[in-house]
């Protein structure tokens, strides 16, 4: 049996395309993919960062943006949403308007069984590419546990994990601390396995 063509779409068709749904998608390449909706967990973590980074970051400098923000990868053409980004002045945009912010400085992954491999994989290999871009982190949701990736001057990313409730995970480039018992403040954790 013939299966019908792939549809490919320009970034033009995508991006007017995302003005009037209220799913979001990530595009690459000529395709879009439906995002996943996230859980209770993923959505306080979320939350909790986004509120303590908020309060963090009272100068005008630097802004968190939730997921409602799409970031363009300029150097591979990827658009997604990350669970949370933080740009600093000044903004850059894509030519298409304010929804699509180019210069992120911090990039958050909150990350879900889902889309575990695809964040840790397909998207940080693309974020890499972003010149602005000084850390990446990655949020479990199922344990107290963060890995953070900080840009060194050699261009290489080098890796720290922050794991337990007492520890606190440093923002460097942005100036930020922020306590693993905040961002998991009312998480509940899966049961152990053995």
């Amino acid at each position: 049996m013939a299966t019908a063509p792939q549809r490919y779409y320009t970034p033009e068709e995508y991006l007017a395309l995302e003005a009037t749904t209220e799913i979001k998608h990530e595009y690459y390449h000529g395709e879009i993919f439906a995002m996943a909706g996230a859980s209770r967990e993923h959505n306080q973590i979320s939350r909790q960062l986004f509120g303590e980074l908020y309060i963090q970051l009272k100068e005008p400098d630097c802004i968190p943006y939730t997921s409602d923000t799409r970031v363009k990868v300029q150097a591979t053409g990827l658009y997604t949403y990350p669970d949370l980004a933080i740009a600093c002045k000044p903004l850059h945009y894509d030519a298409g308007g304010s929804e699509t912010l180019l210069n992120p400085r911090v990039l958050i992954e909150v990350l879900s069984p889902g889309t575990m491999d695809h964040d840790l994989g397909f998207k940080f290999k693309h974020y890499r590419q972003i010149p602005a871009l000084q850390e990446i982190f990655y949020v479990s949701q199922t344990e107290p546990f963060v890995d953070r990736y900080l840009r060194q001057a050699n261009n290489e990313w080098l890796l720290t994990s922050v794991s337990g409730l007492e520890a606190v995970v440093e923002f460097s480039s942005i100036g930020c601390q922020v306590p693993m018992r905040l961002i998991y403040a009312d998480v509940e954790f899966p049961p152990a396995t053995t």
